[in-house]
């Protein structure tokens, strides 16, 4: 059993320094690896990445994280990227890691995502320039998450987790406005996590949604924005998957 602590939307400044520390002081105890799903920071400074990075230097347990909106609010997403980095988390975008917890091989694959709403109520590559763009982003932000999943499943790892920012899926947008489920996630990461498969998907942005959903394919889905779980993470518990027998002549299984 694999023991996942998760929170996103945290939205750090330096005036809330230290406030998160002490509960991430006990992952040790807990949890066998943090991920944070974006929105870590107010205003995406490399000034306020530093915060957010002494929340999580030297935990104990590896830290994997991917950015959101306001994280690239000051278009300077690689500086805040680089903060994270040099205090020991693995930032994700369109790519996957494969992290030691224990015996296990925790992969996880992680985008920011974007927008564009879901089936029935999508937005369209078709029209003026700027909106072909909103939805290729959106789609690329997808087919980097599929891939990432799918090489981390030619890497034998025992459990693998997609990590994103914006939601795959409406069930956890439910107490959002309808009027914004378009800006706040996309049908096609779920799209990405059903056809590479998944354990787990975690994402934030949706403030006021709701932590439970599930994609089309079964894969859970949870929303750990701080202010939906209520807390300085959640832990998720998730079982490694067992090998497949081999089969003998004849069919029968060894």
């Amino acid at each position: 059993m694999i023991r996942i602590a998760a929170v996103g939307d945290i939205h750090m400044a330096p005036e809330t320094r230290g406030t998160l520390r002490p509960a991430f002081e006990t992952l040790p105890e807990l949890a066998d690896i943090l991920l944070l799903a974006g929105d870590l920071t107010r205003h995406g400074t490399p000034q306020e990445a530093r915060v957010v990075a002494d929340e999580i230097r030297d935990l104990g347990v590896p830290v994997v994280a991917v950015l959101g909106n306001h994280d690239h609010h000051d278009d300077r997403p690689e500086e805040v990227a680089a903060v994270l980095e040099d205090a020991g988390a693995q930032v994700l975008e369109g790519r996957g890691v494969v992290v030691r917890c224990g015996d296990a091989r925790v992969g996880v694959a992680g985008t920011k995502g974007f927008g564009g709403g879901f089936v029935g109520r999508c937005a369209g590559e078709f029209g003026e320039p700027l909106m072909k763009e909103f939805v290729r982003h959106s789609r690329r932000c997808a087919d980097g998450l599929r891939t990432s999943l799918e090489q981390l499943a030619d890497q034998e790892c025992d459990v693998r987790i997609a990590l994103t920012h914006y939601s795959p899926v409406p069930e956890t947008l439910a107490g959002e406005p309808l009027e914004i489920y378009p800006f706040l996630g996309s049908y096609l990461l779920a799209e990405a996590v059903d056809t590479a498969g998944a354990d787990l998907a975690v994402h934030g942005h949706a403030h006021a949604g709701t932590e439970n959903g599930m994609t089309n394919g079964g894969v859970r889905v949870r929303n750990v924005a701080q202010p939906v779980i209520g807390r300085a993470f959640h832990i998720y518990h998730v079982h490694e998957r067992q090998p497949v027998p081999a089969a003998a002549p004849g069919g029968r299984t060894l």
